[in-house]
């Protein structure tokens, strides 16, 4: 069995502590900026995350870091919501946020909707997931719905509706 490694280490034990706390993990970050090492953490909950959210966690996440000293370096910890252009995850995400605009980037260039031409990004109205299929309705002049498999997708985010 492979060693788990101290990001993965660090992202259970988050995601164990914001479920408690009513906060889902989005994201985690641990990487170096210029000299120093930063822990960014992404949390949301339903009807979004406030400022006092963001303080409070970061203290208990703090205290529980430094009781459980899993991170060997110094590093300064970071906490915030993921912000309008929110990041799609989870297979839950696009079930979740369906009827959003999203903006999808592919590993590959594809041709879903046999336009006759590849292409890595698709924007459009977000419909769900079909079993492993992303499903989005475009909204450029042609239309039409593309499916995108999950394991395709390398980033999705949802667009801000204007």
């Amino acid at each position: 069995m492979a060693q788990e490694s101290t990001h993965d280490k660090v992202r259970s034990l988050l995601v164990a502590l914001l479920d408690d706390l009513g906060f889902e993990l989005v994201d985690l970050e641990y990487k170096r900026e210029g000299r120093d090492w930063v822990l960014r953490l992404f949390m949301d909950k339903e009807g979004g995350v406030t400022l006092d959210d963001c303080v409070d966690v970061s203290r208990e996440v703090g205290a529980l870091l430094d009781v459980e000293d899993l991170i060997e370096t110094a590093y300064r910890l970071e906490v915030s919501s993921p912000g309008l252009d929110r990041p799609l995850k989870k297979p839950q995400d696009y079930e979740r946020f369906a009827g959003r605009l999203v903006k999808v980037k592919t590993y590959e260039k594809l041709d879903p909707d046999q336009r006759g031409h590849e292409r890595k990004t698709f924007t459009g109205k977000l419909l769900g997931l079909e079993g492993t299929l992303v499903r989005i309705e475009q909204l450029d002049k042609k239309g039409g719905v593309v499916e995108l498999p999950l394991e395709a997708i390398a980033k999705a985010n949802l667009e801000i509706d204007l």
